[in-house]
């Protein structure tokens, strides 16, 4: 759990863009594999999704890392048809905030409403990606890459998550959720030009 948890530290400090969300030209799987893994606005989304499935049990603990992607998924399909929904920037950086305050809260909603709150920044997540793709060199590895990366750190929140039975652990998982929200909240302020 101590490595995990130093693991998850590291990479958030990264240094990160200005914006929530870097464009770009996709081509394969290992730029989609490295995306999710290199971009922090993803990075604490994911984890915090698989953290806060771990915190509301079942069935969210399995449910929400699989909605996900498949939202996602479809999200990439809008994109790629070049649908318009406004807004993607913007829901993309609020995912890290209100995911990472869902974990550090111990926020406890009905389980189809926790589904909902996923599945509505799954949908921008893979609407992004969807708008990018028509670029790439090979979208349809892009994609797989992508959702591999995706999946494997929803796992890594629910690794993560599993200290959740101890007092401490509870405690860490509450700190970890403060600061993907404080992640968050920096994409926030970026992506309406409030951060400096």
């Amino acid at each position: 759990m101590l490595r995990s948890l130093v693991l998850v530290a590291c990479l958030l400090a990264l240094p990160h863009p200005a914006a929530a969300h870097v464009t770009g030209v996709a081509s394969g799987f290992g730029a989609g594999f490295l995306h999710p893994l290199l971009g922090p606005d993803h990075l604490v989304a994911m984890v915090a999704v698989g953290l806060w499935g771990a915190q509301l049990g079942a069935p969210a603990i399995w449910v929400l890392p699989v909605a996900f992607p498949l939202v996602m998924a479809a999200g990439g399909v809008i994109g790629v048809s070049g649908a318009d929904i406004p807004y993607p920037e913007q829901m993309i950086a609020l995912s890290g905030l209100a995911l990472g305050l869902m974990v550090a809260f111990r926020v406890r909603i009905a389980f189809w409403a926790a589904a909902a709150v996923v599945a509505v920044f799954a949908l921008f997540h893979g609407y992004s990606h969807g708008r990018e793709m028509p670029q790439a060199a090979d979208a349809a590895t892009f994609a797989i890459g992508f959702v591999v990366a995706t999946g494997l750190l929803h796992l890594l929140g629910i690794g993560i998550g599993a200290a959740d039975r101890s007092a401490a652990g509870k405690l860490a998982i509450r700190g970890l959720g403060a600061a993907i929200a404080a992640v968050g909240c920096f994409f926030v302020a970026s992506t309406f030009g409030i951060a400096a």
